[in-house]
């Protein structure tokens, strides 16, 4: 990106560890980008998560690959190492403040994120300040308690102003930590991720056990 402000009106963020990307992050992805009247969708794989610290995560630079290598085929979505090349924990407050002298004024930012996170923005670094600089576009995940989030939702919507809204998509039982596993014990992930995604997880040897 160049120096000069980013046109554009209605800019999807797709962030998330990435470790790996697979088609439930893609579709969600997409089917916001429809029903939101999104103008692009930025993926941003985290560098160091606050929230994953209990877990060896894959280095930055490998998730990054594996999620420019899952996008590339849609000229809608788009990739940022902002948070990969940040030094220090990763926190969405300090995203949002770069996203902000990147694009225009008028671009208004729509957080995509899981159910599961939408019940742990309260807890967020400067969450009043995150969810007023952005809406949030909210999926929910397989045996998610439904009303559980509609009440959190409410609860943001009504304690700190924020905008929620809740994305309509098949709930694909797909999982990052599933996957990893898979891998490690030797079953197949096919069509679980794109196939580039598959041939770069076997071909650097990601995710085998000791690995």
């Amino acid at each position: 990106m160049n120096n000069e402000k980013t046109q554009l009106s209605r800019l999807g963020i797709a962030g998330g560890t990435f470790d790996p990307i697979h088609i439930g992050h893609l579709i969600i992805a997409e089917i916001a980008r429809q029903e939101f009247n999104l103008d692009k969708i930025l993926f941003i794989p985290t560098g160091t998560p606050p929230h994953k610290m209990g877990y060896g995560v894959t280095p930055s630079y490998q998730r990054y690959e594996m999620t420019k290598a899952a996008i590339m085929d849609n000229p809608y979505f788009e990739i940022s190492a902002l948070e990969v090349e940040r030094e220090g924990i990763t926190y969405s407050i300090d995203t949002l403040k770069e996203l902000k002298k990147i694009y225009s004024d008028k671009t208004e930012f729509f957080f995509i994120i899981g159910g599961d996170t939408l019940l742990e923005v309260r807890t967020w670094k400067d969450a009043e300040k995150v969810v007023k600089g952005c809406s949030l576009l909210v999926y929910s995940r397989p045996g998610c308690d439904k009303s559980r989030e509609e009440a959190e939702a409410e609860l943001l919507r009504r304690n700190m102003g924020a905008s929620v809204y809740f994305i309509h998509g098949p709930m694909l039982d797909v999982s990052s930590t599933d996957i990893r596993q898979r891998v490690m014990t030797g079953k197949t992930i096919r069509y679980m991720v794109p196939p580039m995604v598959e041939e770069y997880i076997y071909s650097n040897s990601l995710y085998r056990s000791g690995s």
